[in-house]
């Protein structure tokens, strides 16, 4: 691993990409978080699919950055990534609906077959 930081951003153009010293393992992360990876001239390009909205790429970016960190590698997650404090990773709630009593199925009456 190296020493300088796998870097989490959003684009010019509101893409959601990866930059830095990614080695195999760390692809397969991000590949496991949703970044699909393009050759260039450069290299490759990682990034998130385009058009699947802020609050999914907000999720899916610091899902990815919580498990690189998690595997002890340096991330460096852009401010606007963090995901919404309403989808931190709490349960749904139920809704609070009362319990009503229901005959059981020996009590309900079938109608005759004709």
């Amino acid at each position: 691993m190296s020493e300088a930081a796998i870097r989490i951003t959003r684009g010019p153009g509101g893409e959601v990409e990866v930059d830095g010293p990614v080695d195999a393992f760390a692809a397969g992360v991000l590949a496991r978080a949703g970044f699909d990876t393009y050759p260039t001239l450069r290299g490759v390009w990682i990034r998130l699919p385009f058009d699947l909205g802020r609050r999914w790429e907000n999720e899916r970016a610091a899902w990815a950055a919580e498990m690189l960190t998690a595997a002890r590698y340096t991330v460096d997650l852009g401010p606007g990534l963090r995901p919404a404090p309403d989808s931190a990773s709490t349960p749904p709630r139920r809704a609070k609906t009362a319990m009503t009593a229901q005959p059981s199925p020996a009590e309900t009456t079938r109608r005759p077959r004709h």
